[in-house]
């Protein structure tokens, strides 16, 4: 069975108007509804909308007009073309007519094949109409797919071009003083050098894990595996895991987070790697002998703000943001190794867990990042 041309709505409070319309169209092969009143035929494109409308303006319950104004003043029927069949004849009826939305208007008594030229004319406008809007939203989405992949492909090129080649220049510089005293004498290499080389590779291996890893999130987003947590007692082993470190910093670091709090939803291994990024900041941009707390309250029953802060050196308020995005680094960083990844990377986790980061500080101040975390709720 060939499926109809179209779907048409005539509406019209005249019964033979209506049977010599629809008898028409449907010999032609459209699908044709009918209906004898504009609330009526409100209530029948509601349900379903058509694909064009033939519509009559004198109608004792709702004229034309009044129709046309209210499916163009709705989002899911304002694209319906609507043609106007009226006895009325007067230049300013048409120019109301199209004023409302009309697209066509056409005056009783009509010609049946005019009735059918009209309507096959408006049909194949609106179909190049949804075609060109639809390859208007290919398009656009073909412009944002080749945008992310030129923000994706400047992300690698700057990491290659700037941070991963220093590590790579120092090995080449260690190995090329090893040839080059290999002229002289049998080459031997002491345990320090291998150190040097194994420290290299080590920073060149988790700068390129850092870059992969923000390339998949720019890509798929943080995937999580969320599960009930008691966050003093989740802490208790990152601390146990951080303390050879943070004795050779001289550094303190207190959990003065409550037992009694709420437990909070959240994937183990990611809140892991915020607070470990988070702690290992501390230590980085700071003297030895800092001091870093770990802090958090419940400020509402859906959830907990936490914190981590140190007595450090403080952050410029003004250029405290800017350290979420890619590649930035604090002043203090000196020539420490990185991409400037870590704080991006850990703000992307949060924001996938439903919550918010930022960070509270001012210059000699110390610095307190804050995060919110979802509380688990009873079902």
């Amino acid at each position: 069975m060939t499926p109809p041309l179209a779907d048409i709505l005539i509406v019209d409070d005249i019964p033979e108007n209506l049977r010599l319309l629809s008898t028409m169209l449907q010999e032609t092969g459209y699908k044709v509804r009918k209906s004898i009143s504009g609330r009526r035929a409100l209530q029948v494109i509601d349900a379903v909308p058509p694909d064009l409308i033939l519509l009559d303006i004198r109608m004792p319950d709702l004229d034309g007009y009044e129709v046309c104004k209210i499916l163009k003043a709705k989002e899911e029927t304002q694209n319906i073309p609507i043609i106007f069949i009226s006895a009325l004849d007067d230049p300013m009826d048409k120019v109301n007519a199209f004023e409302v939305g009309g697209v066509d208007y056409i005056t009783k008594p009509f010609q049946l094949q005019e009735v059918l030229a009209r309507v096959e004319n408006h049909l194949k406008i609106c179909r190049l109409q949804q075609e060109l809007h639809q390859q208007n939203q290919q398009l656009q989405q073909e412009i944002r797919d080749r945008t992310k992949a030129e923000n994706t492909l400047r992300v690698y090129l700057h990491a290659v071009s700037h941070d991963l080649r220093n590590p790579v220049i120092g090995m080449s510089m260690v190995l090329n003083a090893l040839l080059e005293n290999q002229k002289h004498e049998p080459l031997t290499i002491p345990s320090r050098t291998v150190q040097r080389m194994a420290q290299s590779c080590d920073r060149q291996l988790n700068l390129i894990n850092s870059l992969v890893e923000t390339n998949e999130i720019e890509i798929w987003g943080v995937h999580l595996n969320p599960t009930s947590l008691q966050l003093n007692e989740f802490l208790s082993p990152l601390i146990a895991d951080w303390q050879p470190i943070l004795d050779k910093n001289r550094a303190t670091l207190n959990n003065n987070i409550s037992p009694n709090l709420p437990p909070i939803e959240a994937d183990p291994q990611q809140l892991w790697r915020v607070y470990e990024n988070l702690i290992g900041n501390a230590l980085k941009h700071n003297p030895p002998g800092i001091t870093i707390n770990l802090e958090a309250n419940c400020q509402s029953s859906h959830c907990i703000y936490a914190y981590v802060s140190d007595n450090g050196h403080g952050i410029d308020p003004q250029k405290a943001e800017a350290l979420f995005e890619l590649y930035q680094r604090g002043e203090t960083t000196g020539r420490t190794v990185g991409l400037g990844l870590g704080l991006y990377l850990c703000r992307q986790i949060i924001l996938a867990h439903g919550g918010e980061m930022g960070v509270n500080s001012q210059p000699q101040q110390g610095a307190t990042f804050w995060f919110k975390l979802p509380i688990v709720q009873e079902t």
